[in-house]
């Protein structure tokens, strides 16, 4: 008798074990037209769409920001950060105005890393700015307000934990568009963002070491034209100058002159030293003979 219930027994555990089975597998499948979709199975392999977020500014008032993102034909974003937040049980709301998921069209010709058109691959946040004139260097309206940045800091916090995207992925649109695009310009608070951990900044120490050590013998063009496009800057043989200036409005905003002085070119190397090591930075600098032999 022992025997017979202990057959029983594994009998009704593998039909259980099955059962189960049909059941989680029965969970995955989803009745189309004329078909079945199985998501039983799922691949290793894969990625998320979404690799850069990209700051801009409107140079449009609240008004006109809202009507041209949501109206026009041309240009979206998936994000809008407004001139004066408002609330909803004491948080501050952002517009999203295109699902992560779909392709908001707000970079336009663009490159970073090697990729370009960064519409498919991107996030794009607009912030209700009037931005700044080139030529004087100045600004057309009032700076970024506290309300804005805390609600920028928050939004982007959540899009940079949710897809992965790497410090060094969160770029403005004059970084990906050298000459064409001027935003979100030089008063932008790229440090505080960075202090929040959102996008990259230097180390201070290395930032030292490097200006002693190109105070004396500073680097050539070659070398941080290498370096510019290590750190990911695209456009570099049609327009440099263009690409310097971006730099600096990013990461040496007392100094937009397109001219590499001692302490953009010190900056830019601490960055490749931070997020592509030391050996790389190393690298780059060695004498063209030596790097030959290499």
């Amino acid at each position: 008798m022992k025997k017979y219930t202990t057959v029983l027994s594994l009998l009704l555990a593998m039909t259980g074990c099955t059962s189960s089975h049909q059941d989680t597998s029965e969970a995955t499948l989803t009745e189309k037209d004329g078909y079945v979709l199985s998501k039983g199975e799922r691949a290793v392999a894969k990625n998320h769409r979404i690799r850069f977020l990209v700051l801009h500014y409107t140079a449009l008032d609240q008004a006109q920001s809202f009507e041209t993102l949501t109206r026009s034909e041309h240009v979206s974003a998936n994000y809008l950060i407004p001139d004066r937040p408002k609330t909803h049980k004491g948080l501050p709301v952002a517009d999203q105005l295109v699902d992560d998921h779909d392709r908001s069209w707000h970079a336009g010709v663009s490159q970073w890393k090697n990729r370009s058109n960064l519409n498919d691959t991107s996030l794009g946040i607009e912030i209700v700015n009037a931005g700044w004139d080139q030529d004087t260097g100045q600004l057309l309206g009032e700076p970024y307000n506290e309300q804005q940045i805390e609600l920028l800091i928050s939004l982007a916090r959540d899009l940079v934990s949710k897809y992965d995207i790497q410090p060094t992925d969160i770029v403005g649109h004059s970084d990906i568009a050298p000459g064409r695009k001027i935003d979100p310009g030089p008063f932008f608070p790229w440090k505080r963002l960075a202090e929040a951990g959102i996008g990259a900044w230097p180390d201070e120490r290395t930032l030292d070491d490097y200006l002693a050590r190109f105070s004396v013998a500073p680097p050539s063009m070659v070398q941080v034209t290498k370096a510019l496009q290590t750190y990911g800057y695209g456009y570099l043989d049609e327009q440099p100058e263009r690409v310097v200036e971006a730099f600096q409005m990013r990461f040496n905003q007392e100094n937009v002159s397109g001219i590499v002085d001692i302490r953009t070119a010190a900056i830019l190397f601490s960055l490749i030293d931070k997020y592509h090591g030391k050996d790389k930075a190393s690298a780059i600098l060695l004498p063209p003979e030596v790097a030959a032999l290499g």
